[in-house]
């Protein structure tokens, strides 16, 4: 079958080769490939790579034969494939932990960009709510800063999106960002969540924009330049900032297992909390308590409804209880809450 191949040569980085027939394990799915997904670092970081070897990391296509073990998806459904290794080829055996059913609808072209750039940028927002927070992506003309926007918008997020050019711009404000700049030095905003792809000097411009209790996330060195910071920039006060590398390199599947959507019961529901905690750093019911306050919150901030109806909107039982919540994360009662904000 053909491939695409790394070539240290000359006329590389990449070249069709003829090359054998996947055989898959016991644990894998073969998938014919039907369109690949081309990444910043796998033409950048070629070298990294034997020379020969079947290159590539996302691609999409059909099972044309399901894993032996019985797990995954079976034959004949589209799906994409993501952080899988050699998988620019006619056809690659990979784990389910690595594919993703392509809903009907969606173009299997389409789907073979979401792997690791759409990937990347899901894992690092997931880790907190962001929901009426600040949020800044760099590079965010870029696979995984595209994918950035739109998430952190859909997630409620005042989102800011940094390119290096005018040009680079287009398309940003449609895709949900709130501003767009080509130098940080234009917002005098606090982000609590900055996802950087670019790294160098940028870096460090990022860290005085965070806000208290915010966290940067490297996930990119686009610019291939160092980051220094003037002394004294990494000391404060209030609650602490955190600089956070991304480095998951985990199946594109993992996550709350869908059997477990629904209510589970005992060994199940352990099992549940155990992932969500991995993945989320927080229980499902922690989870849920900050979505519901950090929604109230925003219409605390927003309107004029009462605290009655705000309580019954975000899916508490009784007023009392929902203040009784709202205390316990934010510190203060809704009523104050609100006050505090409207000074």
């Amino acid at each position: 079958m053909r491939a695409l191949v790394v070539d240290h040569s000359d006329a590389g980085p990449i070249r069709f080769a003829d090359v054998d027939e996947p055989v898959p394990s016991a644990g894998e799915a073969l998938v014919e490939i039907r369109h690949i997904g081309l990444n910043f670092g796998e033409l950048n970081y070629v070298h990294q790579w034997p020379a020969g070897a079947v290159h590539g990391h996302d691609a999409a296509g059909v099972v044309v034969r399901a894993a032996s073990d019985g797990l995954g998806p079976p034959a004949g459904t589209r799906v994409a494939v993501g952080m899988a290794p050699h998988a620019w080829a006619e056809r690659v055996a990979v784990s389910p932990a690595s594919l993703g059913t392509v809903p009907e609808g969606v173009d299997l072209a389409d789907a073979a960009a979401l792997g690791i750039a759409g990937v990347t940028a899901f894992r690092v927002l997931r880790k907190r709510s962001l929901l009426a927070r600040n949020v800044l992506v760099t590079g965010a003309s870029g696979g995984v800063g595209h994918f950035a926007v739109q998430l952190a918008a859909l997630a409620g997020a005042r989102v800011t999106a940094l390119v290096g050019s005018p040009e680079r711009a287009a398309g940003l404000r449609e895709l949900g960002a709130d501003r767009v700049l080509t130098d940080l030095a234009e917002t005098g905003n606090r982000f609590d969540l900055v996802l950087d792809t670019v790294g160098g000097p940028l870096v460090a411009q990022a860290w005085s924009s965070l806000a208290e209790g915010g966290t940067l996330h490297l996930v990119g060195y686009s610019s291939g330049q160092d980051t220094t910071f003037p002394s004294g920039a990494l000391f404060g006060f209030g609650e602490p900032r955190s600089i956070a590398t991304y480095g998951d390199r985990s199946g594109t599947a993992r996550g709350v297992p869908r059997h477990c959507v629904a209510p589970c019961h005992g060994r199940e529901t352990s099992s549940l909390s155990r992932r969500f905690r991995s993945a989320l750093g927080q229980t499902p019911g922690a989870y849920v308590t900050q979505w519901r306050i950090d929604l109230a919150s925003v219409r605390l901030r927003d309107t004029d409804e009462s605290v009655e109806s705000i309580s019954g909107a975000v899916g508490y039982g009784s007023p009392h209880a929902f203040s009784r919540a709202f205390r316990r994360v934010r510190g203060t009662a809704p009523g104050e809450y609100r006050s505090l904000l409207r000074k």
